[in-house]
């Protein structure tokens, strides 16, 4: 079956011309939102059509960005939908049509995720420079933390770990109560004891 997916960011948008364009390329359903692709999980037409296709299914979509918010994350749905058999293609990728089901579809693919690969390390070693050239400066501080002595929560951890004779909470507990992960709540009990 061929599946369409056509989506907004806002109410304000229309879809009506990608809408279209899926009809014209043989979608029997199309699946259509509007709502950002920053989460997925918001994306509720898009999860339901996810977890409709089966082997043998394809989902068509005008553009790369209406499937997926980043490089990173089209590669990530498109290799589930590899693992399920079911190909993808993009109506317009640059000009060009792509079929992830076609020998070029999978090249184009694998082209992307290099590309992915090398724009995340372009971007960590500019955020590596920065952090350098700030801490030459003396402006870098790295993340504030969260869990100071003056922190409310964790005051209120420790209150409970120094009672427990009284209270009989465990640490799992008390990290539940606080909201404070195990593995923080230890590491903050050991710097409190040194």
């Amino acid at each position: 079956m061929i599946y369409g997916y056509a989506r907004v960011s806002s109410n304000g948008q229309d879809l009506t011309a990608q809408v279209k364009s899926l009809e014209e390329h043989g979608c029997t359903k199309i699946y259509k939102e509007k709502v950002s692709g920053k989460n997925k999980e918001d994306r509720t037409e898009f999860l339901s059509l996810l977890s409709t296709v089966q082997k043998g299914d394809s989902i068509v979509v005008s553009k790369l960005d209406r499937f997926a918010r980043s490089t990173k994350d089209a590669l990530t749905v498109i290799e589930e939908l590899e693992e399920k058999g079911v190909s993808l293609v993009v109506l317009n990728m640059g000009g060009d049509k792509l079929d992830t089901s076609t020998s070029m579809g999978k090249l184009m693919v694998t082209m992307l995720s290099g590309i992915a690969e090398f724009e995340l390390s372009l971007i960590k070693e500019r955020q590596r420079e920065g952090i350098a050239l700030a801490k030459q400066r003396g402006v870098y501080k790295g993340r504030p933390q969260k869990y100071t002595v003056k922190n409310k929560g964790l005051q209120h951890a420790f209150e409970l770990y120094d009672n427990r004779d009284n209270n009989g909470k465990t640490v799992k507990e008390i990290c539940t109560i606080t909201g404070i992960s195990k593995a923080t709540f230890h590491r903050k009990l050991r710097e409190r004891s040194q």
